[in-house]
């Protein structure tokens, strides 16, 4: 109440100042109501700034290997993985989270294919230990997550909490291709990791392996020779 009343004798201060020496017209009635609230509104949409708070624009992330996104987060979409193919040498090194409903371009006569479907490699040898046993070779969904109340994500691996400040939003692992295949980047997949359907086709796309930790010159401890990545998805 007393920001809103405060706000107004300002308001009202920098009308009379401007027009102190007005001689040509002098403002009606209806003028000064209009300049008073478009004053107001231009302040409430400052007030985040001038108290120091962030004012939360919201923001989006993947969550990898799910076909939703956690409770309370709206989703934007559902969709499935695509990436490059296991053997190129080149070309693009991100997976993408492809929406299950294309706005499809026309034929490219060039030899430049590099869209292809993400798939799981999760033989025991590369299994994470909280993933299911079922996933091997078959195909790996995404949904894109919008958070309405946050305005920073941050992926940290080798953790599954967050830190203090931080909400969470998901934890699971961190995956790749296999490091003799194409370069690959690293993304966390949800620990309880679906497939798309039951389909199991073994078409060795855009892989997705899980890593281990290699002590030769990683600091251990306060790490772990050999082991999983853990990884979480924190928003604040």
């Amino acid at each position: 109440m007393f920001l809103s009343y405060l706000t107004a004798v300002i308001a009202t201060a920098i009308v009379l100042v401007e027009c102190h020496n007005c001689k040509d017209y002098d403002l009606s009635a209806s003028d000064q109501s209009f300049l008073m609230k478009h004053y107001l509104r231009t302040s409430k949409k400052l007030v985040g700034l001038s108290t120091g708070e962030p004012a939360a624009s919201g923001l989006t992330y993947v969550r990898w290997g799910k076909k939703g996104c956690p409770t309370g987060v709206e989703m934007v979409y559902t969709g499935q993985v695509g990436g490059n193919q296991y053997t190129h040498k080149g070309g693009g090194v991100t997976y993408l989270c492809l929406p299950n409903d294309p706005e499809n371009g026309q034929p490219l006569s060039g030899a430049n294919n590099q869209i292809f479907g993400g798939e799981y490699e999760t033989t025991s040898s590369f299994r994470p230990s909280e993933m299911k046993s079922t996933l091997t070779n078959k195909d790996v969904p995404c949904a894109v997550c919008y958070q309405r109340k946050r305005s920073t994500v941050l992926m940290i691996p080798g953790r599954k909490t967050c830190y203090n400040g931080w909400t969470f939003e998901y934890t699971g692992y961190i995956m790749s291709d296999y490091k003799d295949y194409s370069n690959k980047e690293f993304v966390c997949v949800d620990k309880d990791a679906e497939p798309i359907d039951d389909t199991n086709k073994d078409e060795n796309g855009a892989l997705f392996y899980g890593v281990k930790t290699n002590c030769d010159t990683l600091r251990c401890p306060p790490y772990t020779n050999a082991v999983d990545v853990h990884c979480v998805v924190c928003t604040k």
